[in-house]
């Protein structure tokens, strides 16, 4: 058992440590309340598993605590209760007010934990003040108006010091068994994503921390390298998965076991194509795929941003089509794109298991060292010409039909209405950069209060235009006037043109006949949409493979190749 006062001590000091094979802290500031709410109630935290084993000097950094820890040969290091400890060390400590999640405080007029205030309040006490016995003496002193509650501020005072926290401790030399039993906890209680435990199962030699290879490192690479944004874990595990087998929902316990099968045989339920690789080469040509098929949709297919993909496994299946033949010619690579429009409309409801179903179906249509047959499995999948258009009297930028909207919008090279410009993907990417979906910079052209509420989702209220210096207001203005910025008409009419918006509509929105110029719009963003998908998803070509595809076959090649 550790009292909170002894626990937090030894994390300031030092003493507690964090391997490198954990998670980073995910909790937010009411997850840090609802544990100080449960200690003062009496109510149960759970309980800790330690790792006693000795540890280097290092500079720590604890949450937003940054620590000079000594040497010792009885470090503890954290296996399960990471973000327990973190919250205690921060919100106790002066310093993790620096965090909007840490600095709290007591309402002792309301008995509850609160964000701590700007200004001192003489009754809400800051939880580095009230957890500390001399600072809580001094602040009754400095606010006597809040002597009536000093018996009640001694109670928590006592509860919060006091409290103790159930803790086992592992005094084991092997940190792989550390890591199962890490695993066994987190797969039995469900509280990781697959890709932690992935993470936290094959996180390299702890003298490697800093060098390997780990999911966020690749999507930050992607993101630094691309501007494609941040791709999530989990998206991430599944592609390096998927170049190494096509069943991305395997068993992920034993990856790299050396007791593999032969490449293409099945061990358990899982093929795994590259059995002889170890942790840090998976990682390293996932990476590779994964940039390749990042590549392919910026410049071929139309997709400048992980916001705007219309759905993920769509990348997970490219990565490894990509990993599998990294250098198709021209003509598979229409191919592919015009898989890709396909797939996207089409949407992977057609498949049992939905999106489940479909990565499954689209990564064992990737068949290595056939090409050819990977891309008609792959059209095959999606020959569906009847699929309706996406619904654009829905705009919600969180939903892949609207993701397929705004890659259709950026085909027109969208203009800025302030200088009449092209857009940049860099504009994209630097407004956007982690955001999940791409709402910054989609911009109402009429205030959202103006259109009556029948109108207010059409997508003929929007416009693709990132801000420019962070100006995020509505643009009926410069789709009503020309603005001084842009020297001439002409520009002006091209920058209109670019969001199908005509100098007939423009005098609509000045005569404020709102809903004929949302209808007229509409009507002209509708054709530009059916246009657009006519165009990239060419329901009405043969899908004939590549001609030097089929010379190759015939002369007995073997098309492609991988990696």
């Amino acid at each position: 058992m550790f009292d909170v006062e002894r626990l937090v001590n030894m994390a300031w000091s030092g003493h507690i440590r964090v391997p490198h094979f954990q998670r980073d802290f995910r909790w937010q500031r009411i997850d840090v309340i609802r544990l100080f709410d449960s200690i003062v109630r009496g109510y149960p935290v759970g309980s800790l598993l330690l790792w006693r084993r000795s540890a280097e000097a290092a500079r720590l950094k604890l949450g937003i605590l940054e620590i000079d820890a000594p040497a010792t040969e009885q470090a503890l290091w954290v296996v399960d209760g990471q973000q327990r400890i973190i919250s205690l060390a921060n919100a106790l400590h002066e310093s993790g007010a620096k965090d909007s999640r840490f600095s709290l405080a007591y309402d002792l007029r309301i008995d509850q934990f609160v964000s701590r205030p700007q200004v001192d309040e003489a009754l809400v006490i800051p939880l580095p003040v009230i957890f500390d016995l001399v600072k809580i003496l001094r602040w009754f002193g400095t606010y006597p108006e809040a002597a009536d509650y000093v018996v009640k501020a001694n109670e928590i005072t006592k509860t919060l010091r006091q409290f103790s926290i159930p803790a086992y401790e592992v005094a084991q030399g092997d940190a792989q068994v550390l890591q199962d039993i890490f695993d066994r906890m987190n797969n039995y209680g469900k509280r990781l994503s697959r890709a932690e435990v992935f993470s936290a199962l094959f996180a390299g030699h702890e003298s490697k921390k800093g060098e390997s290879l780990t999911f966020d490192v690749i999507a930050q690479n992607v993101e630094e390298e691309l501007g494609f944004g941040v791709i999530d874990n989990d998206t991430v595990l599944k592609a390096v998965l998927a170049r190494r087998g096509p069943d991305t929902a395997r068993e992920i316990r034993n990856e790299f076991s050396d007791e593999r099968e032969p490449r293409g045989t099945q061990s358990g339920r899982a093929i795994i194509e590259f059995p002889d690789e170890d942790r840090d080469t998976a990682y390293r040509l996932g990476e590779a795929g994964i940039k390749r098929a990042v590549e392919f949709l910026q410049d071929e297919v139309g997709v400048p941003h992980f916001s705007m993909l219309p759905y993920r496994h769509l990348l997970i299946a490219l990565t490894r089509f990509f990993a599998h033949f990294p250098n198709p010619d021209s003509r598979n690579r229409l191919l592919l794109r015009r898989w890709f429009w396909r797939a996207a409309v089409t949407g992977p409801e057609i498949f049992k298991g939905s999106t489940t179903g479909a990565t499954r179906a689209f990564c064992f249509a990737v068949q290595p060292d056939d090409l050819v047959g990977s891309l008609q499995n792959l059209l095959g999948l999606v020959d569906r010409p009847d699929t309706a258009l996406p619904d654009l009297r829905r705009f919600r930028s969180n939903e892949a039909a609207t993701k397929i909207v705004l890659c259709s919008w950026w085909g027109q090279v969208p203009r800025s209405l302030d200088d009449g410009e092209p857009f940049e993907r860099e504009d994209l990417s630097e407004t956007l950069f982690d955001r999940k979906t791409a709402l910054d910079v989609v911009r109402y052209i009429i205030p959202r209060h103006g259109v009556p509420a029948d109108y207010r989702l059409w997508a003929a209220d929007r416009v693709l235009a990132p801000p420019v210096d962070a100006e995020v207001a509505p643009l009926e203005s410069k789709v009503i006037q020309k603005p001084a910025t842009i020297e001439s008409d002409k520009k002006w009419y091209a920058a209109l043109a670019s969001h199908c918006i005509t100098p007939q509509m423009s005098q609509l929105l000045a005569r404020d006949q709102i809903v004929a110029f949302l209808m007229a719009r509409q009507e002209a963003l509708q054709k530009q949409l059916a246009d657009f998908l006519a165009r990239r998803c060419e329901w009405k070509f043969e899908n004939t493979p590549s001609l030097v595809e089929l010379l190759l076959e015939d002369l007995g090649e073997e098309p492609g190749g991988g990696s």
